[in-house]
């Protein structure tokens, strides 16, 4: 029987798998490697961690990054700064008296089945102190929540001439601010969120930022009709169920950048196609074009993953990712008591599916969710043609919701709160809907789903305004306008507002 389980990393997932574990009655461990809680989100200068660059603002906004049953404060921006999610992840974990259950400066470094495994299906956590202790505990169930960016993924064969370049270039992991970059010539390689903000960053005190792209990507902001957040009005169970009906309309994750447009009208930033090669002071792109003098090369090329301490059986990939059932448990294993929380990739905030994985990983560890036969569970990781780590994340999270017996019950909150109902389906897809019955369910909920529209408008209240009776209707038209405007552009699938590199 499973009790005491290991979770490893102090990040968003590691903090709601602990509380899942607490939540489900088990006797959660936590192993964090450095000397505090928030992952990626504290900001740190130690070398050779992953880490995030002083300027980021969390793509998602607050309340649909928020954890199922702790709505945040509602004074916090929409658009958090990192400091922000940070103090938001320790309000979590005070509250919830997670701490107690982390011990931190401790790495995990092996992990093994016990001898016994197939009777037991318990596991050997061996574990590394900062002052170099090394100890081995057995547990009955192991949680990974150590995130998705491991090792830069630096392709120098991919660009010829880099070893003659006499300029600088680095990886985006190295990058912390604009500092020493005033007044250069600078060529960011990468079209994604990290290179987006970074040439952004540098945009303003450097010479010229030219952003170097293989095929161009959506560009979104997050401020949407009405002056809202983006996500709180297109990311809704209406909304997704619509777009479906456009397959490639989001086939590819948008790139979320406020400022990007206006840095390119500006001139400030160069969008250039693929580099061909690299000269002594040049970069050459695909299309002949050369920027010469160029002083610095940062390299937005992304992360490659990988779990050190896992045994090599446990590392075979289907395609990039791992051979995981729901992307989350090992199919091969004779008892499901390993579980990969976090490792997915969605349009929208990560927390809220994390959290999902890791109430479905608790309750399969206690055997209250029974998995399919091994064949089953391998032949739907093998007929997965998705992105890498991509999902869904509407119908991935209800998939998991399902089985926990949390998924909203919208036929009949329909003939019981109707006017839940229409927030549940017509409003933001918040992860409160998720404790509104079944297991883990918060008396809470209801309200929180109700009063997220206040939490998101208190922000913008930092100034008396006279309530005049042309205000409210001109707001209302714009939305409406806006809607109009976004159905058109499903309808006629317009691309441009693609950034396309000539």
């Amino acid at each position: 029987m499973v009790q005491k389980v290991a979770v490893i990393g102090a990040g968003p997932c590691g903090l709601s798998s602990v509380k899942a574990c607490l939540d489900e009655g088990l006797e959660p461990t936590c192993f964090e490697s450095s000397d505090d809680i928030g992952g990626l989100w504290r900001y740190k200068l130690v070398p050779g961690r992953t880490n995030i660059y002083q300027c980021v603002i969390i793509n998602s906004s607050k309340e649909m990054m928020a954890f199922s049953d702790f709505p945040p404060p509602a004074e916090l921006p929409n658009s958090m700064h990192h400091t922000e999610v940070l103090l938001y992840l320790r309000l979590y974990a005070q509250t919830f008296s997670l701490l107690q259950h982390i011990h931190l400066q401790t790495k995990v470094v092996g992990l093994r089945q016990r001898p016994d495994f197939d009777a037991t299906g318990q596991w050997d956590v061996e574990t590394e102190t900062a002052d170099g202790r090394r100890q081995t505990h057995v547990f009955d169930a192991v949680m990974v929540c150590t995130g998705h960016y491991t090792q830069p993924h630096l392709p120098l064969s991919s660009f010829p001439g880099i070893e003659s370049f006499k300029g600088r270039y680095f990886h985006s992991w190295e990058y912390r601010n604009a500092k020493g970059l005033e007044g250069k010539r600078v060529v960011v390689i990468g079209f994604g969120n990290c290179g987006c903000d970074i040439a952004v960053d540098i945009s303003r005190v450097a010479e010229r930022v030219y952003l170097s792209t293989r095929s161009g990507a959506w560009v979104v902001g997050r401020v949407g009709p009405g002056g809202l957040p983006f996500d709180t009005t297109w990311i809704s169970r209406l909304v997704v169920t619509l777009s479906s009906l456009f397959p490639t309309f989001w086939a590819q994750i948008p790139v979320i950048n406020d400022d990007l447009p206006g840095r390119i009208i500006s001139g400030r930033i160069q969008v250039k196609p693929n580099v061909k090669e690299f000269r002594e002071t040049s970069v050459v792109f695909t299309d002949r074009s050369i920027i010469d003098e160029v002083d610095v090369v940062v390299f937005a090329t992304g992360y490659n993953y990988s779990f050190p301490f896992l045994p090599p059986d446990l590392q075979a990939k289907s395609g990039y990712r791992l051979r995981l059932y729901k992307h989350v448990i090992p199919p091969t294993l004779a008892h499901p008591t390993l579980a990969v929380v976090g490792f997915i990739h969605g349009l929208g905030a990560i927390n809220s599916m994390a959290e999902m994985q890791a109430r479905w990983s608790t309750r399969v560890f206690k055997g209250l969710i029974s998995l399919p036969a091994e064949d089953v569970m391998v032949k739907e990781i093998e007929t997965e043609t998705r992105n890498p780590l991509q999902v869904d994340v509407i119908p991935y999270t209800d998939s998991l919701a399902e089985q926990v017996g949390a998924k909203p019950n919208i036929l009949q909150l329909l003939f019981t709160e109707p006017a839940l109902v229409l927030q549940v389906v017509l409003g933001p897809y918040t992860s409160y809907q998720y404790r509104l019955s079944g297991p883990g369910k918060w008396a809470g909920a209801r309200q929180a789903i109700f009063a997220q529209k206040q939490r998101i408008a208190r922000p913008f209240r930092t100034r008396a305004v006279s309530e005049e009776p042309g205000n409210e209707a001109s707001s209302k038209l714009s939305i409406l306008l806006a809607f109009i405007t976004g159905a058109a552009l499903f309808g006629e699938k317009v691309k441009h507002l693609t950034i396309k590199s000539e």
